[in-house]
């Protein structure tokens, strides 16, 4: 992205109760610039923060189970083989996967 110059600039006012309710907005949602908060409330009217915990616990799942099948694959390779406790194990990460998506588009789902 080119570096974008911004040649205008805009002052207002505001009392020290209200820049405390701004900085106390910014803090919820962890950021510490102003002026990007600011710019982002002015033209849209509302900031998103798409930190998800769910998000988080669905990479690691995904992981994992990219790991077992991996690992499953490999050792059907070599031996010609394979175990149900294994499928039975990749079906339940897979749907652990499921509630996880499930859980985030819920969220999602909630921002107004």
């Amino acid at each position: 992205m080119a570096n974008l110059q911004r040649e205008v600039q805009l002052k207002f006012r505001v009392t020290p109760e209200e820049r405390a309710l701004i900085e106390q907005k910014m803090a919820q949602l962890g950021t510490t610039n102003m002026a990007a908060y600011l710019r982002k409330m002015a033209i849209d009217g509302f900031v998103v923060n798409l930190e998800l915990p769910e998000l988080g616990e669905m990479v690691s799942l995904l992981r994992r189970s990219s790991n077992n099948l991996n690992q499953l694959t490999r050792r059907v390779h070599e031996t010609g083989r394979f175990y149900d406790a294994d499928l039975e194990e990749l079906r339940q990460n897979h749907e652990r996967l499921w509630d996880a998506a499930q859980s985030i588009l819920t969220s999602l789902a909630k921002i107004q």
